[in-house]
């Protein structure tokens, strides 16, 4: 990931939780290899079956179940999916597999790692969704979302195309903000209070969504357009 003046950053904390069990290991090596995005430079539609009329990102999914959820709804749209963290993505491949969903890919690394070697304007909307925090401010350097990344995801999404970020974090919102708003190819523009406070009207609740509001936070949705 290019650095910004914010610092390098790294979208995750840990590849591993607990022990997968038989079945969820199986599933991996068995399902992974036909779905990872292919990290060289072939073009990225032909990761894909023929036909689709958009391609989506999604950084950090967690367990998927936003991601499934969209790919079911939008069968004629391909979603990248960007989730070291194994557990998760042994939850989306059970999903892949109940729902016999084609039209999803993985990156099993950091996001930084994919952004640079995605072609110019090649994605139609990108999600990040209740990423890490990393609330102490030593640590803030870490967040994803700075300048290097924004220039990123503004250079491969299409003219119009959207980077819907989604936080429960106050200060990370106001941090966001703070850093589109120096952006050169992304910008905010709402209509009123309703652009920020109310989820989109496709949006599938996440489970780190519902542990917020079971602790009493509120979200900010916020989206930011490509010039």
């Amino acid at each position: 990931m290019p650095d910004g003046p914010d610092g390098p950053g790294s979208f995750y904390g840990r590849r591993k939780g607990k022990q997968l069990r038989p079945g969820q290991a199986g599933r991996l090596g068995r399902m992974l290899p036909g779905l990872r995005l292919p990290s060289g430079p072939a073009p990225l539609r032909e990761a894909f079956p023929a036909g689709l009329s958009a391609i989506r990102l999604e950084i950090g999914f967690g367990g998927g179940e936003h991601l499934a959820e969209q790919a079911r709804r939008n069968p004629d749209v391909g979603f990248i999916g960007v989730e070291p963290f194994v557990n998760g993505l042994v939850k989306l491949l059970a999903a892949v597999e109940a729902d016999g969903l084609r039209n999803i890919r993985v990156w099993d690394d950091d996001a930084g790692l994919l952004l640079p070697a995605l072609p110019d304007g090649s994605l139609d909307r990108i999600h990040l969704l209740y990423p890490d925090p990393w609330p102490k401010r030593r640590q803030r350097k870490r967040r994803f979302l700075d300048d290097g990344s924004l220039a990123e995801m503004g250079r491969v999404l299409r003219p119009g195309g959207e980077l819907r970020f989604a936080t429960d974090i106050d200060d990370y919102a106001g941090w966001a903000l703070v850093r589109v708003a120096r952006s050169d190819i992304l910008r905010w523009a709402p209509a009123g209070a309703a652009d920020w406070r109310d989820s989109w009207p496709d949006w599938v609740p996440t489970r780190y969504e519902a542990k917020a509001r079971r602790e009493g936070r509120g979200s900010a949705y916020l989206t930011f357009v490509r010039a």
